[in-house]
């Protein structure tokens, strides 16, 4: 069953500075698909892309015990600070996607990851579109995410991932389906284009990736478990 609604408001945060990314719809429709999930005290989380860490504080309010990755170091200071002003224990890591906490496997995965169609096939290095530009099919860190996902997902775990539609849903259950797990899409929902989709809607349209007249982006939630 899906849920198909308009996402719900993202959950605020004391601090969300210029550079790091604020948490928008596609952070509340995770946070939603988060709320779902069976999480107590022995639930281990991790939070991949944690930005200013808006999951991560959720996941441990809900009582986990929750571990955050993200790879800008201005990332991994608001979240530690975000964890601190709401008095939430969350350990941040600075590290690129798994390598963070290579070795290691978790009951819930939750990730949020740059997933918007770049003009430019070469990712940044630093700077705002860090957090958002993942290549010309914008899909640099979902293959990566779905191909590491059985290692790092418990037998009795899962996944929860948020992308848009301008990417491929399918593109992503095949890739976690050949990876052995079976996945869904859980919510999705249609949300204005920001400004960033935007300034990008003519190359979209050259691409082929949007018709020129929609002006709503699909956003879903993929839930994927060992089979």
């Amino acid at each position: 069953m899906t849920a198909d609604t308009l996402a719900p408001a993202p959950p605020p945060l004391p601090l969300t500075p210029p550079g790091v990314y604020a948490p928008q719809w596609d952070t509340g429709l995770l946070a939603r698909a988060l709320y779902r999930e069976d999480i107590g005290s022995a639930t281990e989380v991790l939070d991949l892309g944690t930005g200013s860490g808006a999951l991560a504080v959720q996941a441990a309010r809900l009582g986990a015990r929750v571990t955050a990755v993200d790879i800008s170091w201005p990332a991994v200071l608001t979240a530690r600070v975000n964890a601190l002003l709401t008095r939430q224990r969350v350990r941040v890591r600075r590290g690129d996607l798994i390598k963070a906490v290579a070795g290691r496997s978790y009951d819930l995965v939750v990730c949020n990851p740059p997933y918007v169609p770049s003009p430019s096939a070469r990712l940044p290095r630093s700077g705002r579109a860090r957090a958002w530009d993942a290549g010309r099919d914008g899909r640099a860190f979902l293959d990566r995410i779905c191909a590491a996902a059985p290692a790092l997902v418990r037998p009795a775990g899962a996944l929860l991932i948020v992308h848009s539609g301008l990417c491929g849903i399918r593109a992503t259950l095949e890739h976690l389906a050949h990876a052995g797990l079976r996945a869904a899409v859980t919510d999705r929902s249609l949300v204005p284009y920001g400004p960033v989709l935007r300034s990008r809607q003519r190359w979209l349209v050259r691409e082929g990736l949007v018709d020129g007249k929609e002006s709503r982006e699909e956003l879903v939630v993929i839930r994927a478990a060992h089979a």
